[in-house]
């Protein structure tokens, strides 16, 4: 692992100790992810080998694409997801920053993307303990203001989620900044009730694809 604090941080002070730690929820939370991760993944093999076939058949390239991604307390990590994007994209980028998506967006991956079935590989990322099911979305790492302001509101003393509570609160239609505050309650108020509820909304959203936008928002 890569500890990306110093960088991103700079003098700005850390302070470990102000969340509170929750052991018995970061038990039953952990145990929860990989039970679930688990099951998930062996009941979605059919589905993982249709999406892989209609991968390779659209378009050059690997089935799975990974980048680094800033998971808990600043540590780097490889996430996992159904490539989605031509060869020739920019690779360290987000789609957010993107003025023309569509142009390096391949024709399934506009379908696996609005429907987040590229973000199911991610699975793994949670059995594995990188990510939880719940939690802050993991940002690449040119999103260097957010970092900061991150680890100044204490987002990365969780580890980051496949689903989120800024996600079901606008998902790509939120600032960057204005997600660290929703990222911030969730750290604060995150109990095993509240992690259903957000899965639960989580479902919602994506059925109803609310939320979702590629590239510069104006």
């Amino acid at each position: 692992m890569v500890n990306v604090r110093e960088n991103y941080v700079g003098n700005l002070y850390f302070d470990d100790t102000r969340i509170k730690t929750k052991p018995v929820y970061t038990f039953l939370k952990r145990t929860f992810d990989i039970c679930v991760s688990a099951v998930a993944l062996a009941v979605l093999l059919p589905l993982f080998a249709l999406v892989a076939v209609m991968i390779k058949l659209d378009s050059e390239g690997s089935v799975i694409f990974s980048q680094n991604r800033v998971g808990k307390n600043g540590n780097l990590f490889k996430v996992y997801k159904f490539r989605t994007m031509k060869v020739n994209a920019p690779h360290e980028m987000a789609t957010s920053d993107l003025s023309d998506p569509y142009a390096h967006i391949t024709g399934v991956g506009r379908f696996l993307r609005k429907t987040s079935i590229d973000e199911l590989p991610q699975l793994f990322n949670v059995l594995k303990g990188d990510m939880s099911l719940v939690g802050p979305r993991p940002l690449i790492m040119g999103e260097s203001d957010v970092h900061k302001l991150r680890m100044r509101e204490g987002v990365y003393d969780v580890r980051p989620g496949v689903t989120g509570w800024a996600q079901v609160n606008g998902r790509d239609c939120v600032p960057a900044e204005e997600k660290v505050y929703f990222d911030k309650e969730y750290v604060i108020k995150r109990s095993v009730v509240f992690d259903m509820i957000i899965f639960a909304k989580t479902v919602s959203v994506v059925i109803g694809g609310q939320g979702y936008v590629e590239g510069r928002r104006n």
